[in-house]
């Protein structure tokens, strides 16, 4: 699941965020895990996500969520997450510690089950593993 902007990937700040968009990398991260039923959803729109969140929440094995900017301002995402029985992993493709002092805090980090950042792309298939090595 991507927060805002992140539907811009390969063209928003290719420096930092990669040439890859995410629609181009899904395909590759659904072959490499066959077994693994993943659906995916992109929103700029705090309540889609927490809609989205709250739907799915109670009866999926897990979520891997790059909340985006959301990550360091939203209260709702914490409650929401807090509030469902599916794990969480928060994801984000750049090491946000090496980026403005903002992005340092994240909102949601106390309610996931774990942290990856800074693993490009590849920070989503780390989650993956995590959800499935952990059997969370």
């Amino acid at each position: 699941m991507n927060g805002p902007n992140l539907n811009l990937l390969g063209r928003r700040e290719p420096g930092i965020y990669g040439q890859q968009s995410f629609n181009d990398f899904l395909p590759l991260l659904r072959s490499r895990y066959p077994q693994v039923e993943i659906d995916y959803f992109q929103s700029n729109s705090e309540g889609a996500l927490l809609d989205r969140i709250q739907q799915e929440g109670f009866s999926i094995d897990g979520i891997v969520l790059n909340a985006g900017a959301y990550t360091h301002t939203s209260v709702a995402l914490h409650d929401c997450i807090r509030a469902i029985t599916s794990p969480v992993i928060e994801v984000h493709i750049s090491n946000v510690h090496q980026r403005e002092e903002f992005r340092h805090h994240s909102m949601i980090s106390s309610v996931c089950r774990g942290v990856i950042c800074g693993f490009g792309l590849d920070s989503y298939r780390l989650a993956i593993e995590a959800l499935l090595n952990h059997s969370l």
